[in-house]
């Protein structure tokens, strides 16, 4: 190494690179943004919106029912009776997923007395566009963020590289993970299908072009509404302007809803 530390040159860039990346996507996780949310008013200034409408929260690929538990907080504290969806991990084949999901929602359903709101996160708004597409008449509304719903593959970064290395994990026998054929076969095209579909519930969708994770285009249902924030992929679920954009649009689902509810 030179004395003005020459070797290091190229090296630092690089570092400082990956340090940055893994930061955007671990800091989020470690709690890094929250202060700002339970600061701002769409916290603190909470309205019984839901008037106990029941909402289901599905966390990503990878997530467990604890990593939304903020957001599951913030509905309770707009007036919902939120629950986590019992697929830890969110891991395995797709057509799986979505029939147990289906069954959380329609247990659901039953305990509050309606159709409610499902509210689900990169691979989980996913899994929840899909059971909109099969069963509507479960849903008073959809909220996806970070979801890969009009190119499920277009994954960038961490994301991308998981695609790659979880089908080989299943291939050698670790059950339970991702099969290939969720990614290119029959299973994949009937997901694809089913996305593809126009939905029949209101509906949200959440992007951001600073995401890292799923490509931002991906994200833009031409079905849904389609708003952009600005944070990263683990960050979204502590983001204000997350938050900021579902008020509005949970206020005139529920006004709609509890109208139709009144007239039945």
């Amino acid at each position: 190494m030179t004395a003005d530390g020459g070797v290091l040159q190229p090296v630092l860039p690089r570092l400082q690179t990956m340090v940055h990346d893994w930061w955007r996507i671990v800091g989020p996780v470690a709690g890094v943004g929250r202060r700002a949310l339970y600061a701002h008013p769409v916290w603190r200034d909470a309205h019984d919106v839901g008037r106990g409408t029941g909402a289901v929260v599905v966390p990503g690929l990878g997530g467990v029912d604890a990593s939304l538990g903020v957001m599951r907080r913030w509905l309770t504290r707009w007036g919902y009776r939120p629950v986590g969806s019992g697929l830890a991990g969110v891991f395995g084949c797709t057509t799986d997923l979505v029939d147990r999901l289906e069954a959380v929602v329609e247990r659901h359903v039953e305990a509050t007395g309606a159709p409610v709101v499902l509210v689900g996160h990169s691979r989980g708004g996913q899994l929840g566009r899909l059971v909109a597409a099969r069963r509507p008449d479960l849903l008073a509304g959809l909220v996806m963020f970070g979801s890969p719903v009009v190119a499920p593959l277009q994954l960038t970064g961490l994301a991308a590289r998981l695609a790659e290395v979880l089908p080989r994990a299943a291939a050698w026998g670790l059950p339970g993970v991702l099969d290939a054929d969720c990614l290119s076969g029959p299973c994949y095209e009937q997901a694809a299908a089913s996305l593809a579909q126009p939905l029949q519930v209101p509906a949200l969708s959440v992007y951001s072009k600073a995401d890292g994770v799923v490509a931002w285009r991906s994200s833009c249902d031409p079905h849904a509404e389609c708003v952009e924030i600005s944070a990263t992929h683990t960050g979204m679920g502590t983001d204000p302007d997350l938050y900021a954009a579902v008020v509005p649009r949970l206020t005139a689902w529920m006004s709609d809803h509890v109208g139709r509810r009144a007239k039945a």
